[in-house]
């Protein structure tokens, strides 16, 4: 089982601070390797500074679904608009968050 840390508003991972149908992804984060909702979430419980990812690391298991529990690479998140178990459709504007989570520049 994994733990996932924040505000968290229901069993499928949405927080206060996202919760609509489609926010159901939870973000392990590179500095703490903790699952949390949201950047928000991370920076209310955490006392330090966020990291990225690397994308040399983007082969971690570090996107989770929220309704079936799957763990997903950052690979294989990046590449589908929903579940790859499970294909509960993903909040396609996280993708607007992105630099936040993970080193997506070119």
């Amino acid at each position: 089982m994994v733990n996932v840390y924040g505000h968290i508003t229901d069993d499928q991972t949405r927080c206060i601070h996202y919760h609509t149908s489609k926010d159901i992804v939870a973000i392990k984060f590179k500095c703490c390797g903790k699952y949390y909702p949201c950047y928000q979430c991370h920076d209310a419980c955490e006392n330090h500074a966020r990291k990225t990812w690397d994308r040399e690391e983007f082969d971690q298991r570090a996107m989770l679904c929220g309704v079936c529990k799957k763990e997903h690479t950052i690979y294989e998140y990046l590449k589908t608009d929903a579940c790859i178990h499970c294909h509960s459709p993903f909040n396609e504007r996280c993708a607007n968050h992105y630099h936040l989570y993970m080193n997506v520049s070119s």
